[in-house]
């Protein structure tokens, strides 16, 4: 079946170790989110303050959603029994999952949640454990446990609690499978009513499709369940329990061949290759077919596609259209449920869940996301289920479920205002986020040759991998070929056949670009033999080369040397593009929001003209990265007070804007705090600023660097780059303590045209 992410292999072991072990072990951690820098922060925040909630809370108990985060927080509970495709391997081996869980949790959908590993296999004693822990949590999200205790599990478990209870695996699953549908069925003209339907799998995610499909409206005598040992006919005896049984029906089929003819719709939620080209033949005109077994589909689009030219597809991959990805559903889902304090997760929620999902789908797909799919995206065949990135997802299916809650009377806090709902469902996510996956995306689909200057580098050869196997580029890689080997041997690559690899020393494209680049240099007091050196040596010089020669499409370098130094020989090679100046700027990523620095990376002093030109061009890159550019000059002066010897390039560049009048807002010069709070800026009415600026464009070097850098270590975010601007070929110098996930994001973001 469908799990939450990308199904095929994307890194190696070493990589997804050192990802999970790296600085901190694990994906989790605990931040306070209210002061605690004084006593008096203290005070309040546990003795004596704390009892005033504690007397609230005991007087009423609802208030606990007011007082503390129970309203917000959900527990990823498992005991491994079931963990993703590996089967059984215990409560303590599923903690990587669960924590994963949590992370997805509070990316798409701002719900804080904590992972709990139970170790028991006893029905019992896990219900009993769960159910005490009501007063903490807003919801119950249960993951990875087999089926048929997770049956038992869940059903106690909603009875006794009074709040949501959902396990993952059956319901997400079939939530977005039931959007999918709804939408293929809409393509292809029929009525729920007269579908015929096979699901094959009996597991918790097939039976969860088999009743939610139901809900939908197709016939029970109309939908066929099978497992192993072939159709759950009525009066079967083998291999039955109470959850096949249920869904049992009369007919004369015994095997998923005979239950495939004439079928309309298909569903596999159980293993590969269950299904062939003959029983795919044997189905109803325009068949419609989720073939979701993970890792590998029950039958591939290729295999569909040589026998049925008028089939709807879908699988669980992410390199294969409609994708069934959990991700779609269940942070969402919750989301909706905690906002509304529902009791329960019930069908009427997950219908509306599914009917949003199918109802986006059809809706002109927004730019970043028809980006990320290589070009223009509309409903139809290859587009019926949303992108896992889609910015509306946190609006819409939310949204939907709170007001389902609502209707069928689970809410115990109905939303008046259904408006401004929707508006702060938007603004709790940073758009960042999702224009970054969408570039990531992009990439993939542009399939760009990323050249590597330092191949022989561990860490190198990390991204290159990474880059290649998450199919965000083509790697090439420039170094001697037994450095390199060495390098991949130690990291436990066996096969280096599909990475290309040039020696600067002796690779065939040197007589080609010593004439080129003797070609530039002639005139400036370069030797020819200076030349032959340096493309023979300057493996930067190489790399920049291969760019400039269109023999690659981007340029990754730093891991071995200064920014200066790498700029300075890319530069021989390489010129800015014409008319602007080359500089770098750093994304931060913050829980408030997103903001860009420049320049952070090239120019020492800007003038008031370099100045103008690096605010239009990072507006641009803010764009691209799913934000409404907010320009702020900034300095230690707000509006000549006090007044400074360098505020001249400020006041120059804000007035170019003036002249050029372009499509953002900007403003200058400010101090940061006027740039980013309501409060600083009321004391400046005349300000052109809507919002906190999210460009600082930094009047020098020095400040723009060092601000950059103090956020990396010191801050709570991410921050990524700096991102090389305005050279008329795409090159990227990551720093020098880049690790492979760094350097993998810089390379995507070049490959996808963020970074330009």
């Amino acid at each position: 079946m469908a799990d939450d992410g990308n199904q095929r292999p994307v890194f190696s072991d070493r990589e997804a170790l050192l990802f999970h072990s790296a600085k901190r072990p694990g994906k989790l951690e605990i931040i306070a989110s209210k002061p605690m820098a004084t006593q008096r922060d203290l005070s309040l925040a546990y003795s004596p303050g704390v009892a005033v909630p504690v007397r609230a809370i005991a007087a009423d108990p609802d208030t606990a959603y007011d007082y503390t985060v129970k309203g917000n927080l959900v527990a990823v509970i498992s005991n491994g029994t079931a963990i993703l495709g590996l089967g059984n391997l215990g409560a303590l081996a599923s903690k990587p999952v669960m924590e994963g869980k949590s992370v997805l949790f509070k990316r798409f959908a701002d719900v804080d949640s904590i992972d709990i590993e139970l170790k028991t296999e006893d029905v019992t004693r896990f219900i009993d454990a769960v159910e005490l822990m009501e007063p903490t949590f807003g919801g119950i999200n249960l993951e990875d446990i087999k089926a048929p205790e997770c049956f038992i599990i869940e059903a106690e478990l909603r009875s006794k609690m009074n709040i949501p209870v959902f396990h993952d695996d059956q319901h997400g699953t079939a939530i977005i499978s039931a959007a999918g549908v709804m939408n293929a069925l809409h393509l292809t003209g029929r009525d729920v009513k007269d579908v015929r339907l096979v699901v094959n799998g009996a597991g918790a995610a097939a039976i969860a499709c088999t009743e939610l499909i139901k809900a939908m409206g197709v016939p029970a005598n109309q939908v066929t369940l099978c497992d192993s040992k072939g159709v759950i006919w009525q009066g079967r005896t083998e291999g039955m329990n109470q959850w096949k049984a249920a869904h049992a029906v009369a007919t004369d089929a015994r095997s998923l061949a005979d239950a495939m003819v004439g079928a309309d719709v298909f569903l596999g939620l159980s293993q590969k290759d269950a299904v062939t080209k003959e029983m795919v033949a044997s189905m109803a005109a325009k068949p419609i077919i989720f073939a979701m077994a993970n890792p590998d589909p029950e039958i591939t689009p290729e295999d569909v596609a040589a026998v049925r030219g008028d089939a709807i597809m879908a699988t669980g991959r992410s390199d294969y259209p409609n994708q069934v990805n959990n991700v779609l559903c269940f942070p969402y889902i919750f989301r909706g449920a905690l906002d509304v304090r529902a009791t329960q997760i019930n069908e009427a929620m997950k219908l509306a869940a599914a009917q949003a999902l199918a109802e986006l789908a059809r809706e002109a797909v927004p730019e970043e996301v028809a980006a990320a799919y290589g070009g223009a995206r509309s409903f139809g065949p290859n587009y019926i289920i949303p992108a896992p990135f889609d910015p509306r997802l946190i609006e819409r299916v939310p949204a939907a479920v709170a007001q389902a809650a609502m209707a069928s009377g689970v809410a115990r806090r109905p939303i008046l205002d259904m408006a401004a709902y929707r508006v702060e469902l938007r603004g709790r996510l940073n758009p960042t986020a999702g224009a970054l996956a969408a570039s990531f995306e992009a990439a993939r689909s542009r399939n760009r040759r990323v050249v590597f200057a330092e191949g022989e580098q561990e860490v190198v050869l990390r991204a290159a991998m990474s880059l290649r196997d998450s199919g965000y580029g083509t790697p090439v890689l420039v170094g001697r070929e037994d450095p390199i080997l060495e390098a991949f041997a130690r990291i436990g690559v066996g096969d280096v056949s599909p990475f290309e690899i040039h020696n600067s020393a002796n690779s065939p494209l040197v007589p080609r670009m010593v004439e080129f680049l003797y070609g530039r240099l002639q005139r400036q007091g370069y030797l020819l033999r200076d030349i032959q050196r340096m493309v023979n040596h300057e493996r930067n010089i190489f790399a920049a080369l291969m760019v400039e020669l269109g023999e690659a499409d981007a340029m990754i370098s730093g891991s071995t040397r200064h920014f200066y130094q790498v700029m300075e020989q890319v530069r021989l090679v390489i010129d800015p593009a014409p008319g602007h100046v080359p500089f770098g700027f750093h994304i931060f990523a913050g829980r408030a929001g997103t903001i860009l620095i420049a320049d952070t990376a090239v120019t020492e002093r800007p003038t008031g003209e370099q100045l103008a030109d690096i605010a239009v061009e990072t507006a641009a890159a803010a764009r691209r990265l799913g934000l409404e550019p907010r320009v702020a000059f900034v300095s230690y002066s707000n509006f000549g007070t006090p007044p400074g010897e360098y505020l001249g390039a400020l006041r120059e560049a804000v007035a170019r804007l003036d002249a050029l009048r372009p499509p953002f807002e900007y403003e200058g010069e400010m101090s940061v705090d006027v740039a980013l709070t309501a409060a600083a800026r009321e004391n400046y009415p005349f300000s052109r600023l809507t919002g906190p600026a999210n460009v600082l464009v930094m009047p020098g070097l020095q400040s723009a660097n060092i601000a950059a850098k103090l956020l990396k270590n010191m801050g709570s975010g991410q921050v990524i780059g700096p991102l090389l601007m305005n050279m008329s070929r795409p090159v990227q110098i990551v720093p020098m303590s880049a690790g492979a996930s760094e350097l993998v994001t810089v390379a995507a973001l070049a490959a996808a045209g963020v970074a330009q």
